[in-house]
């Protein structure tokens, strides 16, 4: 048995997974962040950008030679074969630094440790994963949040959801779904459930 627990932590996107990442960090875990793995992989140059650019254009990279986040996600997420097409370059350099990160946590001492990964099951990384948690709100409160954070129109982000999965396919994969519209006293007792669980599992 390994002497730490991975939970992985995934969710549709604006079901407020970052603020339940907060009750985790306090009940002791380390964090993996997806989506700074992700921006790392987009750095100006790298192999990752290189096949971005012939996927979705020359034009969605900047003069200074970084990516339009802006434009890659509308096109990114402008159908199911482009997100796939998306992942499929992203995901394993994802994976990589995942692995190596949880090495680097576990020479430091770290017994438990959070994958935050909105395309945790899309990117497989959820096999390595000793306990899935998913973070579920309703589609209104999502809508809202995410037109907020991304500064977008209500009906780009409504875009968004169409390629988005539903609910069930978080919650029939995962030990724990959380409600991401829960208050802050909610979210810290099912975060020392997931602590609890995961020390029996061997972190801690």
């Amino acid at each position: 048995m390994r002497n730490y627990t991975l939970v992985g932590l995934t969710g549709p996107s604006g079901s407020g997974k970052s603020t339940f990442v907060k009750s985790l960090l306090e009940c002791g875990f380390a964090l993996i962040d997806a989506d700074k793995l992700a921006r790392e992989a987009l750095a100006p140059a790298s192999p990752c950008v290189e096949q971005l650019k012939m996927v979705f254009g020359d034009d969605i990279l900047r003069t200074d030679g970084e990516i339009n986040r802006s434009l890659l996600a509308q096109r990114a997420f402008s159908s199911d074969e482009n997100v796939l097409k998306l992942n499929e370059i992203t995901h394993p350099r994802i994976f990589m630094q995942t692995l190596k990160m949880i090495k680097e946590y576990m020479s430091r001492g770290e017994r438990l440790i959070v994958f935050d990964a909105p395309v945790l099951f899309e990117s497989g990384i959820d096999v390595i994963c000793d306990i899935i948690v998913s973070v579920i709100a309703d589609r209104e409160t999502r809508l809202e949040r995410i037109i907020k954070r991304d500064n977008i129109s209500r009906e780009l982000a409504a875009e968004r959801f169409s390629v988005q999965q539903s609910d069930d396919f978080y919650t029939s994969r995962s030990d724990f779904v959380v409600d991401g519209t829960g208050d802050k006293k909610y979210q810290t007792k099912i975060a020392e459930m997931i602590k609890d669980r995961s020390i029996r599992k061997g972190g801690g």
